[in-house]
């Protein structure tokens, strides 16, 4: 986690080395695996790419937890579907 803009953001380096921060919002538990939400805490919420980020959560070896991209479209449909449930439902309340 980055404490440069708090216990709530993370900062991953992408593919081609290029730094990003997310703000996290939740994460739920979707059959064997732990997923989390996360909106981009550096970008315009007017750019076309500004949106909800969800990515695949696990421990590596060292006890870190490290984020995946989540590859299979109808898997990110259902786990997208389960986080806009969550994350209306505490909105209604």
């Amino acid at each position: 986690m980055s404490e440069e803009y708090g216990s709530d953001f993370i900062t991953l380096i992408d593919e081609s080395g290029e730094e990003f921060v997310l703000e996290y919002l939740d994460s739920l538990d979707y059959g064997d695996e732990t997923y989390c939400a996360f909106l981009p805490a550096d970008m315009d919420e007017n750019d076309p790419d500004y949106g909800l980020v969800l990515l695949k959560a696990a421990t590596d070896e060292n006890g870190d937890e490290v984020y995946d991209t989540i590859d299979d479209d109808t898997l990110l449909d259902e786990v997208y579907e389960r986080f806009m449930t969550l994350l209306f439902a505490d909105e209604e309340e």
